[in-house]
């Protein structure tokens, strides 16, 4: 449920970030030794995006951060008031879809 993703707790959040790449890696794996299905080349697809989508945003973060502080960070600003912002595969929060009910 919606409610439930914002009682997830680090840890529980540094392990799902974790079984993802080693799901990753295991597809990648099987990809290589021409074993894999068209599940698998589709599953590895969407955890590359998921991979892509976690960099951007924590460059994201830390750009915000750096600029926060008086620090240099490549950013793409509309205006002052406008955070630093990556728009490479959805990256920034704003850039997401609605939420759906899953």
């Amino acid at each position: 449920m919606p409610e439930d993703r914002n009682k997830r707790s680090p840890e529980m959040l540094h392990t799902i970030g974790k079984v993802a790449l080693e799901k990753l890696e295991s597809i990648a794996s099987k990809i290589r030794d021409e074993v894999a299905t068209d599940a698998d080349r589709q599953h590895h697809e969407i955890l590359r995006e998921i991979v892509a989508l976690a960099s951007n945003r924590v460059t994201v973060s830390r750009n915000e951060s750096a600029v926060q502080q008086g620090g240099e960070a490549w950013t793409e600003r509309t205006s002052d008031s406008h955070y630093p912002h990556i728009r490479l595969h959805g990256g920034a929060l704003e850039d997401d879809p609605l939420k759906m009910n899953i």
